[in-house]
């Protein structure tokens, strides 16, 4: 084990990386977008529960809400469900009851999370972040409150580790084989851009000519990996340069 002094002494010289801690704050504030992402994977599991229990008791859902994206009308569908059997009602509305209970929260847990981002530090680089196509609010409040700080990633390449767009290396004596996408990666970011990437092709004339080109030669999946890193770029170039994206100015 080293000591203090030779902890210190290669902290000086460069041999040690030093860890980012964010402060108290921004920790509170990253645990807060952290809680709504858990409650939207509660309610996605909770939504496919629903969904095997109708397939369970053979009950179809009626084609004019087929595609109601869980609508109020929806719900008010599954409210009103008949069972033959009382306990499996009651199964199903103990889920249900489940449901618009998450339902709640997430829609206060937003409230709070758009309110938050009116505030310092966060007012400014949401308007930025904002600018580009396939970035809201709430997504911008993700990215902010994981980075934190941009100026603590030396450039763009280590900003790309942190969200896990590096390749993957298995190394074996002189033999470096890639592996597609690092495995490694902070778990909220890498997600949330690549859904943020989807909406961006359709938004961005550029980016759908770059998604359409890159298509022709490569799986989509892997296709919109690139994009993903195109729309990162942005990301690192609007908050290094404190700016709203211009279409064009970043490729």
């Amino acid at each position: 084990m080293m000591t203090l002094t030779q902890t210190n002494r290669n902290l000086r010289s460069g041999e040690l990386t030093p860890l980012y801690i964010p402060s108290l704050q921004a920790q509170g504030d990253r645990s807060l977008v952290r809680m709504r992402i858990l409650m939207v994977k509660k309610q996605t599991r909770c939504k496919n529960q629903l969904k095997a229990l109708l397939t369970f008791y053979g009950i179809e859902i009626p084609d004019e809400l087929a595609n109601s994206n869980w609508s109020k009308q929806f719900i008010s569908w599954l409210d009103n469900l008949g069972f033959k059997s009382n306990s499996g009602k009651q199964a199903f509305s103990a889920l249900l009851l489940e449901l618009k209970y998450l339902r709640s929260v997430i829609s206060q847990l937003t409230k709070d999370i758009h309110c938050l981002s009116k505030q310092e530090p966060y007012k400014m680089p949401v308007q930025y972040l904002s600018s580009i196509p396939g970035i809201s609010t709430t997504t911008s409040m993700v990215f902010l409150t994981e980075i934190v700080d941009i100026k603590r990633f030396k450039d763009f390449d280590h900003l790309s580790s942190y969200f896990g767009l590096i390749p993957g290396e298995d190394s074996s004596g002189d033999n470096e084989i890639h592996t597609g996408i690092t495995p490694r990666r902070n778990a909220n970011l890498r997600v949330l851009l690549i859904e943020s990437s989807w909406i961006a092709v359709r938004k961005d004339p550029a980016l759908l000519m770059s998604f359409n080109q890159l298509s022709k030669r490569m799986p989509k999946n892997k296709a919109i990996i690139r994009i993903a890193r195109k729309l990162l770029n942005r990301i690192h170039y609007v908050l290094k340069k404190h700016c709203y994206y211009e279409t064009g100015v970043v490729s």
